[in-house]
């Protein structure tokens, strides 16, 4: 492949990619509406479009239309910067997340990601979604105001405190597939073990793993039961409180675009990825790995949003002494036991 047909092909998946990504994170706030509306014995959004199905684009031109208030005592540079940030990093991770098998277009080979195949893309998404956090630092600072203030730290305090248990929860992973590329994980869960159970990592030695990924998951993406950056009650809205229009509206963006980026990534580090029944004529089996794909993120976020309808919100100290007195030795022992599994079977 040439020089200018890579950049060609890498601004046409690019494109694409944020078109979907953007897409998914307007029609999951539709899904957490429709299924907590459900949960909840209401009906959620239902005026605007079938099913209410156009709602979000009514959200999106109401957040553009609306008047962009800045409060006076705010520091401008970084007030105006941290929804930025936020966003960013938030879109940037989804460059290296493979969604299926490469597919030969017009005798082109291309891989279902956005960036090239890299041997060190979890180091990458972990190293861009940790600078997310200084988005929602930054926003609370610079607002100048005490309850923003306040979200911001929680939010820091809450970000690095479970950044350490998430990391080593993924150290099983990698101990089991000996790679950092996602790729080679996903192939590492390829088959099944007596007879009929899948090899991925949630079934094969990683249940633990997986549940302090998920439980630090919610609280790095801010969700209930871990939501005190935003805790309403106390709060008013945390870290965004003195946000309008399209800067809110970015943080938003961000939080959902996180969500799903924890979602490829859950699927590709402990569900196998898009492996699954493979069947039918050349483009069936194309597309099948993808569907997969696609139908284990839409799982892991319809439990994220019945967590939210669910449980729930934790007391400070309690979301502290969970991450650091729990999930931490947990996430140590499942290291410990993980090497000394690999190391008898060898």
């Amino acid at each position: 492949m040439s020089i200018t047909t890579f950049i060609i092909v890498s601004l046409i998946k690019t494109a694409l990619a944020l078109f979907v990504l953007l897409t998914a994170v307007a029609y999951s706030v539709w899904l957490e509406r429709k299924v907590v509306g459900r949960m909840q014995n209401r009906w959620g959004p239902t005026r605007v479009g079938p099913f209410g199905l156009l709602q979000p684009a009514a959200d999106g031109v109401k957040f553009l239309l609306k008047e962009d208030l800045t409060p006076p005592h705010v520091y401008k540079p970084l007030y105006i910067a941290a929804p930025i940030i936020a966003v960013v990093f938030a879109l940037t991770s989804i460059a290296v997340i493979p969604i299926g098998n490469p597919v030969t277009i017009f005798g082109l080979t291309i891989p279902l990601q956005i960036a090239p195949d890299l041997n060190i893309a979890l180091l990458i998404i972990l190293g861009v979604t940790s600078l997310g956090v200084y988005g929602v630092a930054l926003s609370g600072w610079s607002s100048n105001s005490k309850y923003s203030l306040l979200g911001g730290l929680r939010a820091s305090a809450q970000m690095i405190s479970y950044e350490i248990a998430l990391g080593l929860s993924l150290v099983g992973v990698l101990i089991m597939s000996g790679s950092f590329s996602l790729n080679d994980i996903v192939a590492a869960q390829t088959g099944v073990f007596w007879g009929f159970i899948p090899k991925w990592n949630i079934f094969h030695g990683q249940f633990v793993a997986f549940f302090i990924y998920l439980m630090a998951a919610y609280a790095e993406t801010n969700r209930i039961p871990f939501d005190l950056p935003e805790a309403e009650t106390e709060l008013v809205a945390g870290y965004h409180t003195e946000y309008s229009a399209m800067k809110f509206a970015m943080f938003f963006m961000a939080e959902y675009a996180n969500m799903v980026t924890v979602g490829c990534l859950a699927t590709l580090l402990f569900l196998g990825g898009w492996s699954g029944p493979v069947f039918g004529p050349p483009l069936l089996q194309a597309l099948l790995p993808v569907f997969w794909f696609v139908a284990k993120v839409f799982v892991f976020m319809f439990i994220y949003i019945w967590v939210r309808g669910t449980l729930p919100r934790f007391r400070y100290d309690q979301l502290m002494a969970f991450g650091w007195k729990f999930l931490l030795p947990l996430s140590i022992a499942n290291v410990v036991v993980t090497a000394l599994i690999v190391v008898l079977q060898q």
